[in-house]
């Protein structure tokens, strides 16, 4: 073990949940909501829906750093470390179009860095425990107040454990021209990642936040629990990319949550190769008037995984919109079901939620399931629900084999066209990733 590297021995206790805090020098206040959120967790029970979970939490190590220090320089993080994320293109990405990049190993962020412009505009962009020491008023403001640690076992759990992650602050009349990134890597074997996301974007602005995430595959299983909590200001927009492909050892249960003031629009775009078991529904609360929700998301099931996803929408006022999209491939006893919720609310008067679940099984072992939610509690507002579930016709291969394509070509091309809405939102070289992630899969 180097110098400053550490690691707490494995299992969940108060004196764990004590040893993170103290380390990491946080405030009171931070240490005894910590505690309460351990409390809590203790008392609940697994969620009561979904897939089974079987998580042996004292199996689990809950704090680990490789450093005490956050790089702005690559020549500066561990040589090892540093050729990781340059295998996987980050390094050659950050450079080439983003605005600005954090990288968390383990427990904690280890490199940082943003581009002087962006800097010189206001915005706020770094871990979030830095922003805990650095901006204590704007951090409280918001930490909390939109995903409750006592909502569940996994909220809680984040709460008294989590460690790292982003905060990003998008001052009023702001707009970036590039997006903003973190990428996320446990790399070892029992491991446990629980950061903690605040996003700010504050009225007439626009961010486009991109997340990553790997990990190698070990015969245990690690897990991951994060929260992200967004605030989108009156004519605001965030965009929130995800392509999740952690591995096949990894419990991935994520709490995400957007609340959207007038006029203002959240965007999730979530991809979802990897994991154990996946539950994930990023979530909008369309707050005031003309508020919009978007989620777009893709998720492939195969050799036994579960993708238990989707999205919630929940309308609180007039002349909102939602539309969930939902793509989902599953084959080799994978299993990839939709679950979600729309609730157009009483004084929601004219407002509208379109949802389209679309799946490919693509073999006889595959299942497939939807299972919606959808209130309306006024008669002025309209939700549209539509779900297929088909197979690679041998139609379509027939006629794709007439034109001189071989079925393994013609397989790829019909799912690739299945995905295109998808697709489509994806910056064009997340989109060429995504299509080497999918194409292994075939």
């Amino acid at each position: 073990m180097e110098k400053d590297e550490i690691e707490l021995e494995k299992g969940l206790s108060l004196d764990v949940v004590k040893n993170i805090s103290k380390i990491k020098n946080e405030p009171k206040w931070m240490r005894d909501f910590r505690i309460k959120a351990y409390e809590h967790f203790e008392k609940m029970n697994m969620p009561n829906f979904g897939p089974k979970l079987d998580i042996n939490f004292n199996n689990i190590s809950y704090y680990k750093r490789i450093n005490d220090k956050v790089f702005n320089n690559w020549e500066s993080v561990r040589c090892d470390v540093k050729n990781t994320f340059d295998n996987i293109g980050l390094i050659s990405a950050e450079k080439e179009y983003l605005g600005g990049v954090g990288v968390q190993y383990e427990s904690e962020v280890i490199y940082h860095n943003m581009l002087e412009e962006i800097k010189n505009k206001g915005i706020i962009f770094t871990d979030t425990d830095t922003a805990l020491k650095e901006y204590p008023d704007l951090f409280k403001k918001y930490f909390n107040t939109l995903v409750d640690y006592r909502e569940n076992k996994f909220t809680a759990l984040n709460g008294c454990v989590w460690s790292g992650g982003s905060f990003i602050y998008i001052p009023p009349n702001t707009k970036l021209d590039r997006p903003l990134q973190s990428y996320f890597r446990i790399n070892t074997k029992d491991m446990g990642q629980f950061e903690r996301t605040l996003i700010i974007v504050d009225d007439n602005s626009e961010l486009h936040y991109i997340e990553g995430c790997t990990a190698p595959t070990y015969t245990t299983d690690s897990l991951h629990a994060a929260v992200v909590e967004i605030f989108v200001g009156k004519n605001s927009k965030c965009r929130y990319t995800t392509i999740q492909n952690w591995a096949s050892n990894i419990y991935n249960i994520v709490t995400k949550r957007a609340i959207v003031k007038e006029n203002g629009l959240m965007e999730w775009i979530d991809g979802n190769i990897g994991s154990k078991i996946n539950m994930k529904y990023p979530s909008c609360i369309l707050d005031e008037e003309g508020a919009r929700g978007t989620c777009i998301s893709i998720a492939m099931a195969d050799n036994n995984q579960i993708q238990d996803t989707g999205a919630r929408m929940i309308h609180n006022a007039p002349n909102t919109k939602s539309n969930i999209i939902a793509k989902s491939i599953a084959k080799n006893n994978g299993n990839a079901t939709y679950r979600g919720t729309v609730r157009i609310k009483e004084n929601a008067f004219n407002s509208i939620a379109n949802v389209k679940c679309d799946t490919i099984l693509l073999d006889e072992t595959a299942k497939s399931d939807t299972i919606p939610k959808n209130i309306v509690l006024n008669n002025s507002s309209t939700i549209e629900h539509e779900a297929t579930v088909s197979k690679v016709s041998d139609e379509k291969m027939f006629y794709m084999k007439t034109k001189g394509i071989d079925e393994e070509k013609a397989r790829e091309m019909i799912i690739m066209g299945f995905i295109d809405e998808f697709r489509d939102e994806l910056p064009m070289e997340y989109a060429v990733e995504l299509n080497k992630l999918l194409k292994n899969k075939f």
